[in-house]
């Protein structure tokens, strides 16, 4: 199961071994300084339900683990049927523009990252 992780000045998703194969990526890193915000979803799977070229494994409303290149944006989405919420980060300045991530607790891993933002 994947795993937000607040590391000194880097907050890393860590991915587990499924979902390195599902999304044909390892885990990601980004500096703190480069979230813009941290936002809890209710339906983590439609957030990641962008239209855009994907790469990595996408079966609507079950499993949902790519890179989704859209129009507007890149994001990083990883969301299972057995964590439909989850978070939105925001990013500036990093590989993708969104982290989508389902979780079992998304309150408090938005409180975790967001205790870390310079205000």
């Amino acid at each position: 199961m994947a795993e937000l992780i607040v590391d000194g000045e880097e907050l890393e998703l860590k991915l587990g071994r499924a979902e390195k194969l599902e999304s044909m990526h390892g885990s990601l890193r980004v500096p703190i300084s480069s979230i813009s915000s941290v936002e809890v979803l209710d339906d983590a799977h439609k957030a990641a339900d962008i239209i855009g070229f994907k790469v990595g494994t996408r079966i609507p409303g079950v499993v949902e683990v790519a890179s989704v290149h859209g129009r507007d944006k890149k994001i990083f989405a990883c969301v299972h049927r057995d964590t439909p919420r989850g978070v939105r980060v925001i990013l500036a300045g990093t590989e993708h523009d969104e982290w989508v991530v389902g979780c079992s607790d998304p309150e408090g891993s938005a409180a975790l990252i967001n205790s870390r933002l310079i205000k």
